[in-house]
C-alpha cells in the first residue's frame, strides 16, 4: 500500500523506517529554487584506529563522507535532501509558468525519484500568483504545465498532480481526465473543495466514481486519496469506500488486487506521529519516538528550531506515561535552546545507531513484484535488485489499477553517514 507524506529530512527517514512507501518535500516554488545553490556536503569526520601488535603498530583510517545535499538560499537551505530516501522522494514544486517548472524540475531531479504539482494548496502564499488551488481555475495552464514536465524529464522521473474536489463531481471528472491526459504517472485527489477547511470531514465518498472513471478511460494513472486518513487502518477504510477488494493467494505472496484508490496519502497524522505508517505505530511518543529523534537530527545536524518545531508536534495514544511525565517533557522541550540542553533525555548523542537502523530497514524491504506482472508469470521469478532504475520504467513507478502493492527495493549508496546542513523549517500548522 502507496503511503506518502510531507517532511524535513530527519522525520522522512522515520516515516520510511516505520512503513512509508514515497514522501514528499515541503512545496518549493519554481523561482526560488532556480535561485538557489547546490551543495554536496562533503565534510569528513577522520576516525582513527590502532590494533596493536607484538611487532608493529597498525594504524587504520575511515574517511566518512556525508553526500547529504542541500540547495542554500540567501540564509539557510530551503531544500535539504539524503541520498537514502532519493528512490523514494518526490519534489513538490509551486509553480504557474511550464517553463519555470521544468527548469526548477531539472535543477533537482538528480536528487529526487518524481515531480509532484502542487494544484490543490489553498493558502496565500501558493495561490498568489496562480499557483496552487488557483490552478484549479486555469485548467489550460495546469495541463500546460504537466505536459511541459512530462514532455521534458526523463521517464525515469515520476510526473504527478495533486488537486482537489470541484464543486461538482462532473466538473472533477472532466479535469481528472484532462489531468490524466497529459501523461502523469499518478493524480492525488484530496477529498475536500478548495473552500473546505481541514476541520470539515473529508468527501473520500465521491472518490469511488473517479476512480472507476479513470479506470474506464483505460488510462494507466495511479490515483491517490487524501485527507482524514490517519494509518493502515484508515487507508482500508478508503479502499473500501473507492472500490471492490479481490484478494489471490500465492505461494510466496498474498495478492490484494484493488478497483479502488491506489495509494493513500497522509500528512497532518504523520506530523503527529511519524510511525503511523506502520502496523503497530509507536504508542507513549514521548518516551518512545522522541529521543530517538532528538538523536537522529542531532547526528544529521538538523537545524534546531525544525527540530523542535517537528518534536512539540508529536503525540500519540498512551497507555504507560502519566500526564504528569508527557507535561514535564514538553515543557523542557519548549524552554530548550539548542540540543545539549536536553543531554539527559536522549540519554547520549548516538544518532548514527539511530541512523543505520534506518538503513536496515529500508534494505531489508522486499523487492517489488513488476507492474502488470500476473500470479505464476515468469517475471515474477526472483531477479536481482538493479543498481538503478531502468530509464525506460517511471520510478518511482505508480501502481496501475491491477499491480501488486508490494512495497520498492532500493541499492543502498556505497556511503552513507550523516549530515550537517540545515533542512528548512516545517510550514506552521502543517501541509496541505
Amino acid at each position: 500500500m502507496l503511503i506518502q507524506l510531507f517532511m524535513p529530512v530527519p522525520t522522512r527517514l522515520m516515516a520510511l523506517k516505520h512503513g512509508a512507501t514515497l514522501v514528499w518535500g515541503p512545496e518549493i516554488v519554481d523561482k526560488a529554487i532556480l535561485h538557489a545553490e547546490r551543495e554536496v556536503d562533503r565534510r569528513r569526520d577522520l576516525l582513527l584506529s590502532f590494533h596493536i601488535s607484538t611487532d608493529f603498530f597498525f594504524f587504520l583510517i575511515y574517511i566518512a563522507v556525508t553526500g547529504v545535499i542541500s540547495y542554500n538560499g540567501k540564509t539557510r537551505a530551503m531544500f535539504t535532501t539524503h541520498p537514502l530516501e532519493k528512490p523514494y522522494l518526490i519534489y513538490q514544486i509551486g509553480s504557474a509558468d511550464p517553463e519555470l517548472a521544468v527548469q526548477a524540475a531539472k535543477t533537482v531531479m538528480q536528487d529526487v525519484s518524481g515531480v509532484d504539482l502542487n494544484c490543490g494548496c489553498p493558502k496565500p502564499f501558493s495561490t498568489h500568483s496562480g499557483m496552487g488551488a488557483a490552478l484549479l481555475s486555469n485548467p489550460d495552464l495546469l495541463c500546460g504545465i504537466l505536459e511541459a514536465l512530462r514532455r521534458e524529464l526523463p521517464r525515469e522521473i515520476s510526473v504527478s498532480a495533486k488537486i482537489r474536489l470541484l464543486p461538482t463531481q462532473e466538473e472533477t471528472k472532466k479535469l481528472v481526465e484532462r489531468i490524466a491526459r497529459t501523461g502523469v504517472n499518478a493524480i492525488t485527489v484530496h477529498c475536500r473543495t478548495r473552500n473546505m477547511r481541514p476541520r470539515e470531514r473529508a468527501l473520500v465518498e465521491r472518490l469511488r466514481e473517479i476512480v472507476e472513471f479513470v479506470h474506464e478511460l483505460g488510462l494507466d494513472v495511479a490515483i491517490v486519496e487524501n485527507g482524514d486518513c490517519t494509518g493502515r487502518a484508515d487507508a482500508q477504510r478508503v479502499r473500501e469506500l473507492t472500490g471492490t477488494f479481490n484478494c489471490t493467494t500465492h505461494v510466496r505472496y498474498s495478492l490484494i488486487y484493488c478497483s479502488g484508490a491506489d495509494s493513500v496519502m497522509i500528512a497532518t497524522a504523520a506530523e503527529s506521529n511519524p510511525s503511523c505508517f506502520s502496523l503497530t505505530p509507536l504508542h507513549d511518543v514521548e518516551s518512545t519516538l522522541i529521543p530517538p529523534y532528538l538523536r537522529l537530527c542531532q547526528y544529521l545536524d538538523n537545524h534546531w528550531s525544525s527540530t523542535k518545531f517537528c518534536v512539540t508536534q508529536f503525540k500519540g495514544i498512551h497507555s504507560e506515561l502519566s500526564k504528569t511525565d508527557m507535561h514535564e517533557l514538553k515543557s523542557r522541550i519548549a524552554k530548550a535552546k539548542r540540543y545539549e540542553d536536553l543531554q539527559d533525555i536522549v540519554g547520549g548523542w548516538t544518532g548514527e545507531e539511530e541512523f543505520k537502523e534506518i538503513m536496515r530497514a529500508v534494505e531489508a524491504r522486499p523487492p517489488r513484484i513488476p507492474a502488470g506482472a500476473e500470479p505464476g508469470d515468469a517475471a515474477e521469478e526472483e531477479v536481482p535488485a538493479p543498481c538503478s532504475t531502468p530509464p525506460e520504467r517511471a520510478n518511482p513507478e505508480p501502481p496501475s489499477s491491477g499491480a501488486p502493492r508490494i512495497g520498492l527495493r532500493m541499492p543502498l549508496p556505497a556511503i552513507i553517514t550523516g549530515s550537517n546542513m540545515i533542512s528548512p523549517t516545517p510550514t506552521p500548522g502543517g501541509m496541505h
